[in-house]
């Protein structure tokens, strides 16, 4: 039967940075690398919302990427 492995996770926040020419939001992004595994949403949360109330520009999206290798 196969498995799963959990390879890397990671934290990805979204900023808005203001508009472009054709009127469309522009974005920049922040990834944090090796979160560990056992960490909560809500504790991933608290700690984006942390680091958004430190930019300039408004936090829009908060992400956690999980990359799993599948094994036999």
């Amino acid at each position: 039967m196969a498995q799963t492995i959990l390879v890397d996770s990671k934290l990805r926040l979204s900023f808005e940075t203001g508009v472009n020419e054709k009127g469309e939001a522009e974005y920049k992004v922040k990834t944090f690398s090796h979160v560990i595994s056992e960490t909560t949403a809500d504790q991933l949360y608290r700690f984006a919302e942390a680091y958004g109330s430190l930019a300039q520009s408004p936090l829009v999206s908060i992400q956690r990427n999980d990359n799993h290798d599948i094994l036999q």
